[in-house]
């Protein structure tokens, strides 16, 4: 059984998807950071000074009536909250991943296409009086035994 795993593990298509996990996953922290620490702070400068991962609503409070003025201190009295700030963030960083996802498979299919032969030159074509496939370089039909060279 431990073979097994081992050749199971070391297959191409298996290393190269933990690669792909591993890559993705620092990706994605980079993207957090690049919506949380420079894409949402002049945006909520713009909008009067607004921290967007301090937007919330209180649905129910906690030992500690508020007000509360970040999601930390609601969480900390206990305090039920829907932190729709934080939900627009996690919806631009997604944005921003499945941008750069479809720019790398645009890339990848666009390699691809390049990759591809060209279509093969046809080796026949169709007598044009009883319609048979013929050889492309034929003189004569070996059908109907037409001449070929005057049409």
């Amino acid at each position: 059984m431990l073979q097994e795993f081992k050749k199971f593990a070391i297959r191409g298509n298996v290393v190269d998807m933990a690669v792909g996990i591993i890559v993705g996953a620092a990706f994605g922290t980079i993207v957090k950071s690049l919506v949380s620490d420079v894409i949402m702070p002049p945006i909520g400068l713009l909008l009067g000074g607004t921290d967007f991962s301090d937007l919330f609503l209180v649905l129910k409070k906690g030992a500690d009536a508020g007000p509360f003025l970040t999601v930390a201190e609601a969480q900390k009295a206990g305090a039920v909250t829907i932190n729709y700030g934080i939900f627009i963030n996690t919806v631009i960083s997604f944005l921003i991943i499945a941008f750069a996802v479809f720019l790398l498979v645009k890339g990848v299919n666009s390699l691809k296409r390049k990759e591809e032969a060209p279509a093969a030159e046809p080796l026949t074509k169709e007598c044009p009086f009883c319609l048979s496939a013929i050889p492309i370089k034929a003189t004569r039909c070996k059908l109907c035994t037409s001449d070929l060279q005057t049409t």
